[in-house]
Protein backbone atom coordinates (compact mmCIF):
# COMPACT_ATOMS: atom_id res chain seq x y z
CA UNK A 1 0.00 0.00 0.00
CA UNK A 2 1.05 3.59 -0.72
CA UNK A 3 1.25 5.64 2.45
CA UNK A 4 -1.39 8.34 2.91
CA UNK A 5 1.35 10.98 3.03
CA UNK A 6 2.54 10.02 -0.47
CA UNK A 7 -0.99 10.10 -1.80
CA UNK A 8 -1.37 13.63 -0.49
CA UNK A 9 1.84 14.71 -2.15
CA UNK A 10 0.81 13.24 -5.48
CA UNK A 11 -2.58 14.93 -5.40
CA UNK A 12 -1.15 18.35 -4.54
CA UNK A 13 1.46 18.05 -7.25
CA UNK A 14 -1.18 17.32 -9.86
CA UNK A 15 -3.27 20.24 -8.72
CA UNK A 16 -0.27 22.57 -8.97
CA UNK A 17 0.51 21.39 -12.47
CA UNK A 18 -3.09 21.80 -13.56
CA UNK A 19 -3.25 25.35 -12.18
CA UNK A 20 0.03 26.28 -13.83
CA UNK A 21 -1.07 24.92 -17.18
CA UNK A 22 -4.42 26.67 -16.88
CA UNK A 23 -2.74 30.00 -16.25
CA UNK A 24 -0.43 29.48 -19.19
CA UNK A 25 -3.37 28.68 -21.41
CA UNK A 26 -5.23 31.82 -20.35
CA UNK A 27 -2.15 34.02 -20.76
CA UNK A 28 -1.43 32.49 -24.15
CA UNK A 29 -5.04 32.93 -25.17
CA UNK A 30 -5.01 36.58 -24.11
CA UNK A 31 -1.81 37.24 -26.00
CA UNK A 32 -2.99 35.34 -29.01
CA UNK A 33 -6.26 37.28 -29.22
CA UNK A 34 -5.42 40.87 -30.11
CA UNK A 35 -8.06 43.55 -30.04
CA UNK A 36 -8.06 47.19 -31.09
CA UNK A 37 -9.63 50.46 -30.02
CA UNK A 38 -9.81 53.93 -31.57
CA UNK A 39 -9.08 56.94 -29.43
CA UNK A 40 -11.19 59.69 -31.01
CA UNK A 41 -9.10 62.64 -29.91
CA UNK A 42 -5.71 63.50 -28.43
CA UNK A 43 -3.50 66.61 -28.27
CA UNK A 44 0.13 67.48 -28.81
CA UNK A 45 1.54 70.32 -26.71
CA UNK A 46 4.97 71.89 -26.93
CA UNK A 47 7.30 71.47 -23.96
CA UNK A 48 8.61 74.72 -22.48
CA UNK A 49 11.96 75.93 -23.79
CA UNK A 50 13.54 79.15 -22.56
CA UNK A 51 14.88 80.30 -25.90
CA UNK A 52 12.56 78.52 -28.35
CA UNK A 53 8.89 79.19 -29.05
CA UNK A 54 6.95 76.36 -30.68
CA UNK A 55 3.45 76.70 -32.12
CA UNK A 56 1.13 74.76 -34.40
CA UNK A 57 -0.44 77.09 -36.99
CA UNK A 58 -0.18 79.88 -34.40
CA UNK A 59 -1.85 77.70 -31.74
CA UNK A 60 -0.34 76.41 -28.52
CA UNK A 61 -1.51 72.84 -29.20
CA UNK A 62 -2.78 70.68 -32.02
CA UNK A 63 -5.48 68.00 -32.07
CA UNK A 64 -4.81 64.45 -33.27
CA UNK A 65 -7.81 62.29 -34.20
CA UNK A 66 -8.64 58.62 -34.55
CA UNK A 67 -5.58 57.07 -32.94
CA UNK A 68 -5.85 53.30 -33.49
CA UNK A 69 -4.36 51.19 -30.69
CA UNK A 70 -3.86 47.44 -30.93
CA UNK A 71 -2.87 44.91 -28.29
CA UNK A 72 -3.93 42.13 -25.94
CA UNK A 73 -7.64 41.90 -25.29
CA UNK A 74 -7.36 42.64 -21.58
CA UNK A 75 -5.26 45.79 -22.22
CA UNK A 76 -7.62 47.05 -24.88
CA UNK A 77 -10.61 46.39 -22.63
CA UNK A 78 -8.99 48.48 -19.88
CA UNK A 79 -8.25 51.32 -22.33
CA UNK A 80 -11.82 51.19 -23.59
CA UNK A 81 -13.18 51.30 -20.04
CA UNK A 82 -11.03 54.28 -19.10
CA UNK A 83 -11.96 56.13 -22.28
CA UNK A 84 -15.62 55.65 -21.47
CA UNK A 85 -15.31 56.97 -17.91
CA UNK A 86 -12.99 59.82 -18.95
CA UNK A 87 -9.99 58.78 -16.84
CA UNK A 88 -7.65 58.24 -19.80
CA UNK A 89 -6.58 61.39 -21.61
CA UNK A 90 -3.97 61.21 -24.34
CA UNK A 91 -1.87 64.36 -24.35
CA UNK A 92 1.60 64.17 -25.86
CA UNK A 93 4.48 66.56 -25.17
CA UNK A 94 6.74 67.65 -28.00
CA UNK A 95 10.29 68.48 -26.95
CA UNK A 96 11.72 70.65 -29.76
CA UNK A 97 15.35 69.91 -28.86
CA UNK A 98 14.75 66.15 -28.82
CA UNK A 99 13.04 66.35 -32.21
CA UNK A 100 15.87 68.45 -33.66
CA UNK A 101 13.62 71.49 -34.13
CA UNK A 102 15.85 74.27 -32.83
CA UNK A 103 16.12 76.67 -35.77
CA UNK A 104 13.63 79.33 -36.77
CA UNK A 105 11.28 78.15 -39.50
CA UNK A 106 8.63 75.61 -40.40
CA UNK A 107 9.32 71.96 -39.51
CA UNK A 108 7.37 68.78 -40.34
CA UNK A 109 6.49 66.21 -37.69
CA UNK A 110 5.59 62.61 -38.59
CA UNK A 111 2.85 62.14 -36.06
CA UNK A 112 2.65 58.34 -36.07
CA UNK A 113 6.37 57.91 -35.44
CA UNK A 114 6.27 60.62 -32.78
CA UNK A 115 3.42 58.96 -30.87
CA UNK A 116 5.01 55.49 -31.09
CA UNK A 117 8.20 56.63 -29.36
CA UNK A 118 6.56 59.08 -26.94
CA UNK A 119 6.84 58.70 -23.17
CA UNK A 120 3.06 58.61 -22.95
CA UNK A 121 2.93 55.20 -24.65
CA UNK A 122 5.26 53.79 -21.98
CA UNK A 123 2.92 54.32 -19.05
CA UNK A 124 1.45 51.22 -17.42
CA UNK A 125 -1.98 51.52 -19.01
CA UNK A 126 -0.58 51.77 -22.55
CA UNK A 127 2.64 49.75 -22.47
CA UNK A 128 2.47 46.75 -24.77
CA UNK A 129 0.06 48.44 -27.16
CA UNK A 130 1.01 49.42 -30.69
CA UNK A 131 -0.10 52.55 -32.53
CA UNK A 132 -1.44 51.59 -35.95
CA UNK A 133 -2.70 54.86 -37.41
CA UNK A 134 -3.76 58.45 -36.67
CA UNK A 135 -5.03 61.58 -38.40
CA UNK A 136 -3.28 63.68 -39.60
CA UNK A 137 -0.09 61.81 -40.48
CA UNK A 138 2.06 64.98 -40.68
CA UNK A 139 1.71 68.34 -38.94
CA UNK A 140 3.57 71.64 -39.37
CA UNK A 141 5.54 72.87 -36.39
CA UNK A 142 6.55 76.53 -36.37
CA UNK A 143 9.73 77.29 -34.44
CA UNK A 144 10.97 80.76 -33.49
CA UNK A 145 14.30 81.30 -31.76
CA UNK A 146 14.04 83.76 -28.86
CA UNK A 147 16.59 86.28 -27.62
CA UNK A 148 16.79 88.05 -24.28
CA UNK A 149 15.67 91.69 -24.29
CA UNK A 150 15.04 94.34 -21.64
CA UNK A 151 11.33 95.11 -22.06
CA UNK A 152 9.34 98.08 -20.75
CA UNK A 153 6.61 97.08 -18.32
CA UNK A 154 3.07 98.33 -18.93
CA UNK A 155 0.12 97.90 -16.58
CA UNK A 156 -3.48 97.22 -17.55
CA UNK A 157 -6.75 96.58 -15.77
CA UNK A 158 -8.89 93.48 -16.31
CA UNK A 159 -10.57 95.09 -19.34
CA UNK A 160 -7.26 95.82 -21.04
CA UNK A 161 -7.31 99.57 -20.34
CA UNK A 162 -3.83 101.03 -19.67
CA UNK A 163 -3.09 102.16 -16.12
CA UNK A 164 -0.83 104.96 -14.96
CA UNK A 165 1.59 103.82 -12.26
CA UNK A 166 3.66 105.75 -9.74
CA UNK A 167 6.59 103.34 -9.65
CA UNK A 168 7.73 99.84 -10.58
CA UNK A 169 10.51 98.30 -8.50
CA UNK A 170 13.21 97.15 -8.82
CA UNK A 171 12.95 98.49 -12.38
CA UNK A 172 10.41 99.55 -14.98
CA UNK A 173 12.12 97.10 -17.37
CA UNK A 174 12.38 93.32 -17.19
CA UNK A 175 14.63 90.86 -19.04
CA UNK A 176 12.61 88.36 -21.07
CA UNK A 177 13.06 86.07 -24.07
CA UNK A 178 11.16 87.27 -27.17
CA UNK A 179 11.49 87.03 -30.97
CA UNK A 180 14.45 89.10 -32.13
CA UNK A 181 12.40 91.30 -34.48
CA UNK A 182 9.49 91.91 -32.11
CA UNK A 183 8.53 95.14 -30.36
CA UNK A 184 6.78 93.43 -27.51
CA UNK A 185 6.36 95.00 -24.10
CA UNK A 186 5.94 93.16 -20.84
CA UNK A 187 2.47 93.39 -19.36
CA UNK A 188 1.06 93.33 -15.85
CA UNK A 189 -2.68 92.87 -15.29
CA UNK A 190 -4.18 94.35 -12.13
CA UNK A 191 -7.53 93.45 -10.63
CA UNK A 192 -9.62 96.14 -8.86
CA UNK A 193 -8.35 94.75 -5.57
CA UNK A 194 -4.74 94.99 -6.82
CA UNK A 195 -5.27 98.60 -7.83
CA UNK A 196 -6.73 99.54 -4.46
CA UNK A 197 -3.83 97.89 -2.65
CA UNK A 198 -1.25 99.55 -4.92
CA UNK A 199 -2.67 103.00 -4.15
CA UNK A 200 -1.90 102.55 -0.44
CA UNK A 201 1.23 100.40 -0.52
CA UNK A 202 2.56 98.09 -3.27
CA UNK A 203 1.32 94.99 -5.03
CA UNK A 204 3.55 92.18 -6.33
CA UNK A 205 2.80 90.90 -9.83
CA UNK A 206 4.78 88.90 -12.38
CA UNK A 207 5.13 90.54 -15.83
CA UNK A 208 4.40 88.48 -18.94
CA UNK A 209 4.57 88.80 -22.70
CA UNK A 210 1.89 87.70 -25.15
CA UNK A 211 3.55 85.85 -28.03
CA UNK A 212 0.23 84.91 -29.66
CA UNK A 213 -3.35 84.23 -28.67
CA UNK A 214 -3.36 82.10 -25.50
CA UNK A 215 0.44 81.89 -25.62
CA UNK A 216 2.27 83.83 -22.92
CA UNK A 217 5.65 83.76 -21.22
CA UNK A 218 6.20 84.93 -17.65
CA UNK A 219 9.20 86.78 -16.26
CA UNK A 220 11.40 84.95 -13.77
CA UNK A 221 10.46 87.19 -10.84
CA UNK A 222 7.65 89.54 -9.76
CA UNK A 223 7.88 93.33 -9.52
CA UNK A 224 6.42 95.71 -6.96
CA UNK A 225 3.92 98.19 -8.38
CA UNK A 226 2.72 101.37 -6.73
CA UNK A 227 -0.25 103.28 -8.10
CA UNK A 228 -0.73 107.06 -7.82
CA UNK A 229 -3.37 108.35 -5.43
CA UNK A 230 -6.83 108.91 -6.82
CA UNK A 231 -7.53 112.37 -8.22
CA UNK A 232 -9.94 113.25 -5.43
CA UNK A 233 -7.20 112.63 -2.88
CA UNK A 234 -5.20 115.62 -4.17
CA UNK A 235 -5.54 118.92 -2.34
CA UNK A 236 -5.99 122.33 -3.91
CA UNK A 237 -3.13 124.76 -3.29
CA UNK A 238 -2.84 128.40 -4.36
CA UNK A 239 0.49 129.48 -5.84
CA UNK A 240 0.94 133.14 -4.92
CA UNK A 241 4.50 133.93 -5.98
CA UNK A 242 5.44 132.06 -9.13
CA UNK A 243 8.63 132.92 -11.02
CA UNK A 244 8.89 132.97 -14.81
CA UNK A 245 12.04 131.93 -16.66
CA UNK A 246 12.97 132.17 -20.34
CA UNK A 247 14.62 129.59 -22.57
CA UNK A 248 16.21 130.80 -25.78
CA UNK A 249 19.02 129.58 -28.00
CA UNK A 250 22.60 130.91 -28.17
CA UNK A 251 21.62 132.58 -31.46
CA UNK A 252 19.43 135.04 -29.55
CA UNK A 253 21.33 135.45 -26.30
CA UNK A 254 23.06 138.83 -25.97
CA UNK A 255 21.23 140.15 -29.00
CA UNK A 256 17.68 140.55 -27.75
CA UNK A 257 15.83 141.20 -24.58
CA UNK A 258 12.40 139.73 -23.90
CA UNK A 259 9.56 142.17 -23.32
CA UNK A 260 6.71 140.19 -21.72
CA UNK A 261 3.53 140.89 -19.75
CA UNK A 262 5.23 139.41 -16.69
CA UNK A 263 2.76 140.40 -13.97
CA UNK A 264 -0.19 138.98 -15.87
CA UNK A 265 1.60 135.68 -16.44
CA UNK A 266 2.69 135.09 -12.84
CA UNK A 267 -0.50 136.16 -11.15
CA UNK A 268 -1.79 133.65 -8.54
CA UNK A 269 -3.13 130.31 -9.77
CA UNK A 270 -4.12 127.01 -8.17
CA UNK A 271 -2.81 123.47 -8.50
CA UNK A 272 -4.01 120.04 -7.38
CA UNK A 273 -1.23 118.18 -5.62
CA UNK A 274 -0.03 116.24 -2.63
CA UNK A 275 1.73 118.36 -0.04
CA UNK A 276 5.10 116.86 -0.92
CA UNK A 277 4.64 117.62 -4.62
CA UNK A 278 3.49 121.17 -3.91
CA UNK A 279 6.58 121.90 -1.74
CA UNK A 280 8.89 120.46 -4.40
CA UNK A 281 7.25 122.64 -7.04
CA UNK A 282 7.58 125.82 -4.99
CA UNK A 283 11.25 125.12 -4.22
CA UNK A 284 12.25 125.19 -7.89
CA UNK A 285 14.03 128.32 -9.25
CA UNK A 286 11.23 128.89 -11.79
CA UNK A 287 7.66 127.66 -11.65
CA UNK A 288 7.03 128.56 -15.30
CA UNK A 289 9.09 128.68 -18.47
CA UNK A 290 8.47 130.62 -21.67
CA UNK A 291 10.20 129.03 -24.65
CA UNK A 292 11.53 131.56 -27.21
CA UNK A 293 12.12 130.36 -30.79
CA UNK A 294 14.73 131.81 -33.18
CA UNK A 295 11.94 132.66 -35.61
CA UNK A 296 10.32 134.90 -32.96
CA UNK A 297 13.00 137.53 -33.67
CA UNK A 298 11.52 138.13 -37.11
CA UNK A 299 7.98 138.73 -35.86
CA UNK A 300 6.03 141.32 -34.00
CA UNK A 301 4.40 140.60 -30.67
CA UNK A 302 3.87 136.89 -30.06
CA UNK A 303 1.41 134.98 -27.87
CA UNK A 304 2.28 131.58 -26.36
CA UNK A 305 1.31 129.43 -23.37
CA UNK A 306 3.96 129.01 -20.73
CA UNK A 307 5.13 125.59 -19.54
CA UNK A 308 4.48 124.76 -15.90
CA UNK A 309 7.62 123.20 -14.47
CA UNK A 310 5.91 120.55 -12.38
CA UNK A 311 8.53 118.10 -11.02
CA UNK A 312 8.64 115.15 -13.41
CA UNK A 313 8.72 112.64 -10.56
CA UNK A 314 5.35 113.83 -9.27
CA UNK A 315 3.86 114.24 -12.73
CA UNK A 316 4.55 110.57 -13.47
CA UNK A 317 2.88 109.53 -10.25
CA UNK A 318 -0.11 111.81 -10.92
CA UNK A 319 0.54 113.78 -7.73
CA UNK A 320 0.52 117.27 -9.22
CA UNK A 321 -1.27 119.11 -12.01
CA UNK A 322 -2.84 122.43 -12.86
CA UNK A 323 -6.35 122.80 -11.50
CA UNK A 324 -8.62 121.90 -14.46
CA UNK A 325 -10.68 125.01 -13.68
CA UNK A 326 -7.53 127.14 -14.03
CA UNK A 327 -6.80 128.39 -17.53
CA UNK A 328 -3.10 128.00 -18.42
CA UNK A 329 -1.21 131.30 -18.38
CA UNK A 330 -0.46 132.81 -21.76
CA UNK A 331 2.43 135.20 -22.34
CA UNK A 332 2.38 138.10 -24.79
CA UNK A 333 5.95 139.02 -25.69
CA UNK A 334 8.28 140.48 -28.29
CA UNK A 335 12.03 140.47 -28.80
CA UNK A 336 13.74 143.86 -28.69
CA UNK A 337 17.23 144.10 -30.28
CA UNK A 338 20.00 145.25 -27.93
CA UNK A 339 22.15 148.19 -29.15
CA UNK A 340 25.90 147.70 -28.65
CA UNK A 341 27.70 150.47 -26.66
CA UNK A 342 30.19 152.47 -28.76
CA UNK A 343 33.87 151.91 -27.91
CA UNK A 344 35.84 155.22 -27.45
CA UNK A 345 38.87 155.79 -29.76
CA UNK A 346 42.19 154.49 -28.44
CA UNK A 347 44.37 157.19 -26.82
CA UNK A 348 41.54 159.59 -26.05
CA UNK A 349 40.57 160.37 -22.49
Amino acid sequence: MIPNMMLGKIKYGKITVVIFLTVLIWVWADLALDDDVTVPKATINAAFSKNIWVSFNDKAKVSINNIELKGPTSKIAEVRRRLNDGTLVLDFLLNPEREGMTTTGLHSLKVLDFIKKSEKMKIKELSGLTVEACVPEIIDVNVVELVERALDIECFDENGAPLEVASIEPSSKVDMFVPADSRLKARVELTPRDIEQARHSVVKKTPFVVLAEDQTRQASAPVEIKMPPEADSLSEYPIQEAKLGFTLSANLQGKYKVDVNYNEVVRPFTILATEEAKLAYESQPFQMTLYILDSDAQKEEQQREVVYNFPEKFVRSNEIKLNPLQKPAEARFKLIPLTSAKTPPVGLD
